[in-house]
C-alpha cells in the first residue's frame, strides 16, 4: 500500500481543520482556512452563535486588525438579532452604524474568503462618560459605583480600599445617599471634622484618621480634574444596552471615548461597573441558542493593570457567573499575559492577530502565547509573526463545548464604514435617540451634601444657650474640655438630623445591599 505523500498530508489536515468549523446551528462567519499559503473560501471559519456566553479573547500588537475584528463581530451579531456593547477608544467605531465604501482591496479580500459582499450599516446608540465627548451621557451615582470600583479609579491601597469600603457603610446606614462626588466629599469632610466627626469615625472602626485624610485628598484632587461629570443623576440604566431595533435587528451600543483616553483606570473601572450593573440586574437563563448580550471590553490591560486581589476576584467571579445570564465578555488587549490566568482559563473563544518579536519580552510573549493555544500542524511561533493584517489564528468552542482545531484564518471584511461617521452626523445621531432627552441633562437633588449643609446650617443659627449668673452657681462639675459640643457635634445631635436618620436611614439603609464589587444592588424604579 502506498504511504501518503506530503501534499496528500497536508490536504488532510486542511480537511480536518475545516470539518472542525463545520457547525450546523446559527454561526458567525469569520473568515476562511489559510493553509500552507493560501486561502480556502471552501474552508469557512466560523463561531456558533450558542457559545459567545462563554466569553473570548480577541488579542493582537497595534495595527494587525483587532478593531475591524470587534466591527466584523459585532455586525454578524446585531444582524442575528443580538444586541452589542462596546468601547471606541480611538474613535473609528463610529462607522459601524454607516454603510461601507465600496473598494478594490474589499472587493479583492471579498473574492478570497468567499463573501458576498454588501455595504450596510446597524442600529447603533452613541454614548460618552458624563457627556464629555459626543455621545448620550453615561453617568452612574457613586452609591452604585461602590467602594470597590472607586477605589480603583482613585489608586487607593489595598487598606484604604477597605477604609473607604467602611464609609460607604456609614453613609448607607446613616442615610446619607452618595449621588456625586461632592456628597462622597461632604461624608469623608465630616468624619475628619473635629469633635462629632472624630467620634462618629471611631463607631465605624478601623479607620485612621490618617487614613481618612489622604481618602478626602485623593477625592479632592480627583473631583479637581473634572471627574464629577461622571457621577450623578439621571444614572444610566444598563437594561438599554439589551435593546432591538423595530427590524429585529440588535442595537450595536457605541461608548465614545476619544475625549476621556488619557484616563484609563476611569473609563475601563466604568465599563466594569457597567458589566457589574448588568450581573445584578439580569436573571439565570443558563445557555440559550444566543446570547442576550456580548460586550466586548477593549484595552483590556488597562482593567487589571494595579488592581487590588479583592478587585481581581471579583472581576473572576463575574466572569464565570455572568454568561448563566446570557452574556458574552470579549476581552481586547495585545497579549494573553495582559489578562490574569483565572480569567484567561474561562476565555473559550480565542481570535489571536499578529505578534512582533522585536525584543527578548516580546519572544517571552509570543512563546508564552503559543502555550496556551491546543495542540496544532502549524508551527504557530513562526505563523503568529508572520500573519498580515486582517488575518489571525482563531480557535473556538464548538456546539459540544469541545475546543475546534486551530485555525489560520483570512477574515471577511466588515460591511459598514470601517472609519469615523462625520461629527455632524454622529451628534445628528445621538440627538435623534429617544434616550437623549432621559439622560441629557444632570439633576441634582437633595443628597448627602445638602442634608450636611443643611444640619449645619440649622445647628449654627440655633441661639446659644444663656450663661448661668453670678449669684446662682451650678453646683454640678463643670463639663470637660474635650467634651464640650461642637457644631458639628450638635449637628449629629440634633433632632433634624437625628429624624433625618431615622426616618431616612432606616428606608434606604435597609434597602442597600452591595454585590461583589461593593455596587449598590439597590432595586431601582425602571
Amino acid at each position: 500500500m502506498p504511504m501518503p505523500t506530503e501534499s496528500q498530508d497536508a490536504a488532510v489536515a486542511a480537511e480536518t481543520i475545516a470539518k472542525g468549523y463545520a457547525f450546523t446551528g446559527p454561526a458567525l462567519d469569520l473568515g476562511a482556512l489559510l493553509w500552507d499559503g493560501a486561502c480556502l473560501p471552501d474552508a469557512p471559519i466560523r463561531l456558533p452563535l450558542g457559545v459567545l456566553n462563554r466569553h473570548g479573547l480577541v488579542a493582537g500588537a497595534t495595527g494587525t486588525g483587532k478593531t475591524k475584528t470587534l466591527q466584523l463581530i459585532a455586525e454578524q451579531l446585531s444582524a442575528a438579532g443580538v444586541p452589542v456593547f462596546l468601547a471606541d477608544i480611538k474613535g473609528d467605531v463610529s462607522g459601524i452604524s454607516a454603510p461601507g465604501t465600496p473598494g478594490d482591496r474589499t472587493a479583492k479580500r471579498a473574492a478570497e474568503v468567499g463573501q458576498q459582499w454588501t455595504p450596510t450599516g446597524f442600529p447603533a446608540e452613541f454614548y460618552a462618560l458624563g457627556g464629555t465627548g459626543a455621545g448620550i451621557p453615561l453617568r452612574a451615582t457613586v452609591t452604585s459605583f461602590g467602594p470597590v470600583l472607586m477605589s480603583k479609579v482613585l489608586g487607593l491601597n489595598p487598606t484604604q480600599e477597605q477604609s473607604l469600603g467602611l464609609i460607604f457603610h456609614y453613609a448607607d446606614t446613616k442615610g446619607l445617599e452618595l449621588i456625586d462626588l461632592k456628597d462622597l466629599r461632604a461624608v469623608v469632610t465630616f468624619l475628619t471634622s473635629d469633635d462629632a466627626g472624630k467620634k462618629e469615625l471611631k463607631t465605624i472602626g478601623g479607620i485612621s484618621p490618617a487614613t481618612a485624610g489622604v481618602i478626602l485628598r485623593t477625592l479632592t484632587a480627583f473631583e479637581a480634574q473634572g471627574a464629577g461629570a461622571f457621577f450623578g443623576e439621571p444614572e444610566f440604566d444598563t437594561s438599554e444596552l439589551l435593546r432591538t431595533a423595530a427590524d429585529g435587528r440588535g442595537i450595536v451600543s457605541v461608548l465614545e471615548l476619544p475625549e476621556v483616553q488619557d484616563r484609563p483606570q476611569l473609563f475601563s473601572t466604568f465599563l466594569m461597573w457597567l458589566l457589574a450593573d448588568l450581573f445584578e440586574d439580569l436573571p439565570e437563563v443558563g445557555d440559550l441558542d444566543r446570547p442576550k448580550l456580548v460586550f466586548f471590553f477593549d484595552e483590556a490591560h488597562l482593567l487589571f493593570n494595579g488592581a487590588s486581589k479583592a478587585f481581581l476576584d471579583a472581576i473572576t467571579q463575574t466572569v464565570r457567573l455572568i454568561r448563566s445570564k446570557g452574556v458574552g465578555i470579549f476581552f481586547v488587549t495585545q497579549t494573553p499575559k495582559d489578562v490574569p490566568g483565572d480569567v484567561l482559563a474561562q476565555l473559550g473563544n480565542r481570535v489571536q492577530h499578529a505578534l512582533r518579536a522585536f525584543t527578548p519580552d516580546d519572544a517571552k510573549a509570543l512563546r508564552a502565547t503559543v502555550q496556551t493555544f491546543p495542540r496544532s500542524p502549524y508551527d504557530l511561533e513562526e505563523l503568529l509573526t508572520t500573519l498580515g493584517t486582517g488575518e489571525a489564528v482563531i480557535t473556538v468552542l464548538s456546539e459540544t463545548g469541545a475546543p475546534t482545531p486551530v485555525a489560520a484564518t483570512r477574515l471577511r471584511a466588515p460591511q459598514s464604514l470601517m472609519g469615523p461617521v462625520d461629527p455632524t452626523t454622529l451628534s445628528a445621531a445621538v440627538e435623534a435617540s429617544p434616550l437623549y432627552g432621559r439622560y441629557a441633562q444632570a439633576i441634582d437633588r437633595e443628597s448627602a451634601y445638602e442634608k450636611l449643609s443643611a444640619a449645619a446650617a440649622v445647628a449654627a443659627a440655633a441661639p446659644a444657650a444663656p450663661a448661668p449668673a453670678a449669684e446662682a452657681p451650678v453646683n454640678k462639675p463643670a463639663r470637660a474640655r474635650d467634651e464640650e459640643p461642637g457644631v458639628v457635634e450638635q449637628v449629629v445631635g440634633s433632632g433634624a438630623f437625628t429624624s433625618l436618620a431615622r426616618s431616612i436611614g432606616t428606608q434606604l439603609g435597609r434597602e442597600i445591599t452591595r454585590s461583589l464589587f461593593g455596587t449598590s444592588k439597590r432595586s431601582r424604579r425602571r
